[in-house]
């Protein structure tokens, strides 16, 4: 069973700290990169995929944040406002509920660039058309540790060959990264409040439930974290776009 999801939810409102000093006077997503802002990168891939409607959060100069989004026309835009308290990745996820419906929904951040291969499907048609409602809660994108762009860390996940994923615990790396994308069901939420925690704690439920399964990317993913990754990400997309 399949699913054809309208509604995306874009977390946006990070301080962006190690992206300063760039961040001291733009909020991350609209740092620009090969021309276009980060944010665009992600609302563009979405519209494509048939996403008509994206809940934007918003916190740190949000005022910049609010100017640029009202020049999209697809997909539409509201804003989720957390100018009053930042509540990080899990709480701004159940902030915006009230907007995301009672269907899977696309939860991405804003500090990547996801680039398809050209012969293959989009990642966001393979995350929708893996989705059984029966068996899942999330469904995310990862790839692999050892070509992903502009990652510094340990990786995030090991795979298991039907797709069931464990976090990386006390190993000293593991395979896959997550790429900041991945389908959910708002009923995953349930109990939890608006205030401050990580997805984190979403994530782990799912995954000791059996409900959490990667689909691993085969194009090109490119964090974008520090000042340094900018002209670095800039000059790749460009060379392989040439």
């Amino acid at each position: 069973m399949s699913t054809k999801p309208t509604v995306a939810m874009l977390l946006a409102a990070g301080l962006g700290t190690r992206m300063r000093p760039i961040t001291e006077t733009i909020p991350k997503p609209l740092v620009e990169v090969a021309g276009k802002a980060l944010i665009d990168w992600t609302l563009d891939s979405l519209s494509a995929a048939g996403v008509t409607q994206a809940v934007v959060n918003v916190h740190y100069l949000a005022d910049q944040m609010r100017r640029h989004l009202a020049q999209r026309r697809t997909p539409g835009i509201i804003v989720s406002d957390e100018t009053a308290l930042l509540l990080d990745t899990g709480g701004g996820v159940v902030n915006a509920l009230p907007l995301l419906g009672d269907a899977p929904f696309f939860a991405c951040n804003c500090d990547a660039i996801i680039v398809d291969a050209p012969s293959h499907r989009p990642a966001l048609r393979r995350l929708a058309e893996l989705w059984d409602d029966a068996k899942h809660d999330v469904v995310m994108l990862v790839h692999p540790l050892e070509t992903a762009h502009g990652f510094d860390g340990k990786g995030d996940f090991f795979v298991a060959a039907d797709g069931t994923m464990s976090r990386r615990g006390g190993a000293a790396h593991a395979p896959f990264v997550c790429t900041g994308l991945y389908l959910i069901h708002p009923r995953v939420f349930a109990g939890e409040r608006a205030e401050p925690f990580s997805m984190g704690r979403i994530w782990d439920r799912a995954i000791a439930a059996g409900r959490m399964v990667a689909v691993v990317h085969d194009g090109d993913w490119y964090h974008v974290g520090t000042p340094e990754a900018v002209p670095e990400t800039t000059a790749l997309l460009q060379r392989s776009a040439a």
